[in-house]
Parts: structure tokens; sequence; C-alpha cells
């Protein structure tokens, strides 16, 4: 080894460093297959932070930085996120809920805390609506509308949806302070249900962040950069149903 040093003018300490960097992936090669096969099966549309958690699922003890490292190395990039956002605020036009939330997302069983949001997507000018709710306790697609015009018909088809069969009593339902979520006829229903209605503080996205999150997974994931692949309006308003139907073929396994 000193004679392959001399030679190739390496120090000590840069031949080990080169080394250790090849052991280590050397060691990986099940972890580096498993995050190829993850990133292809879900067609490009996992980041570090899901392969970390769909590999943990597997029975694989994986640091998320470790993922993150194999898979820039590997030039493993998911489909890009595009940061537009539709905005349903017109202003004060009903009355305004105080934020019970306070960015504590998290539920310690069904049916605690429950959030909404629309959002839109845009196909070559045509638009269409997505209403969904979220359950705090696993993120689970409670309910949701798709529709081509952001109304309050789609909110109450939701919430129709949603409160079947449902005991609601105590639950804080969060939203912003879009013009839907002010309306007398929304507020009405919520407090049928003995549910304690909360919204976001005014131009605070993140207050809402476990909307924010999963409208931002859901369009990288199926929609941006993808647009071309839907021929009609129609068409891609299947491909979003269908999408949240497979988003939550997880909680249909854990439940059972």
């Amino acid at each position: 080894m000193t004679i392959l040093l001399q030679v190739s003018g390496l120090a000590k300490s840069v031949y080990y460093y080169t080394l250790s960097k090849v052991d280590k992936d050397e060691k990986n090669k099940e972890i580096i297959g498993k995050i190829k096969e993850i990133f292809i099966y879900h067609k490009e549309r996992y980041g570090y932070r899901r392969i970390t958690l769909e590999l943990r699922n597997q029975g694989y003890n994986v640091n998320h930085k470790k993922v993150y490292r194999i898979m820039v190395k590997l030039v493993l990039k998911p489909l890009k996120r595009n940061k537009r956002k539709y905005s349903s605020y017109k202003g004060t036009v009903g009355k305004i809920a105080d934020n019970y939330i306070n960015r504590e997302f998290y539920a310690y069983k069904p049916n605690e805390k429950w959030y909404t949001d629309v959002t839109e997507f845009n196909l070559r000018g045509e638009k269409s609506y997505l209403s969904p709710i979220l359950d705090g306790f696993n993120g689970e697609v409670i309910s949701h509308n798709i529709s081509k015009s952001a109304n309050l018909e789609q909110i109450n088809d939701m919430l129709n949806k949603a409160f079947d069969d449902r005991n609601l009593e105590g639950l804080i339902f969060h939203s912003d302070q879009g013009w839907q979520y002010q309306h007398q006829a929304y507020q009405q229903r919520l407090k049928n249900k003995g549910i304690k209605q909360s919204m976001s503080r005014k131009g605070n996205s993140m207050d809402n962040g476990m909307m924010e999150n999963f409208f931002g997974i859901l369009k990288t994931e199926m929609f941006y950069d993808q647009e071309d692949k839907y021929k009609t309006l129609d068409e891609l308003i299947l491909a979003i149903d269908d999408y949240i139907n497979y988003y939550n073929l997880d909680f249909d396994t854990w439940r059972n």
C-alpha cells in the first residue's frame, strides 16, 4: 500500500477516506436496490422523506439522511413541485373563527381534528377544483368533491359524505378564511354536529400546513409537468379521484 500511495501521490488520509466511501455504498447495496424499486414503483413521485417512510414500513431501519445522500448520488429526483396556489379568500364576508389548532396538526385519535381547503387545477385554461377533508390522526382523506366550479354545493357534498353516520361532537374542523368557510350555512352545519370551527390567521397559509402538504404531494405526483397526459378536463378529474383512492390504500391496509 505504501508503494501505491507513493506512486499515486495520495495522502494516506485521502486514501482511507475514499476507501470508506466505497465500503459505505458496498454495504448499502440492498437499501440502494429498495430505494430504486420504490422510486420506480411510485412513478418517480416519491422524494427522500416518503421513501424513508416506505422503507421503514418494509422493516428497514434507515436514516432519512442516508436515503437523501443515496438519491442525490443516483440522481433520483422526484417530479418538481409547482408553487402556484389558488385562494378562495374574498375578504371578511362572514364570521371569522379563532385558530384552535395553532399548527399542532396531529391528533391522538380519529375524528379529533379535521382539515379542509380548496385547490385549483388549471388544464390549458379549463379549471377544476378539489375540496377534500383530511383527518389529523393519520392524514386519511375522509371525503372529497371535485367540481368544475368552486361553490357552496361542492362544500355541502363534501360535508354530506364526511358526516354520514359519524359522531363528531367535539371535533375541531380547521380551514383557511375562504368565503365558503365564512358562509352562514356552512357554519350552521358544523354547529348542528357539535363541531368547533377553527380558521387560519389571515395570510398564514402554513396555519393549514397539513392541507398545504397534501396538495403539494398530490400535484407533484400526478399533475405538475404531466398535464399533457390528460386530453380533457374530465379525464383529469377521473385521475384526481383515482389518485385519492390510491393515496387512501395505505389507510385501508393499516385498518385491517
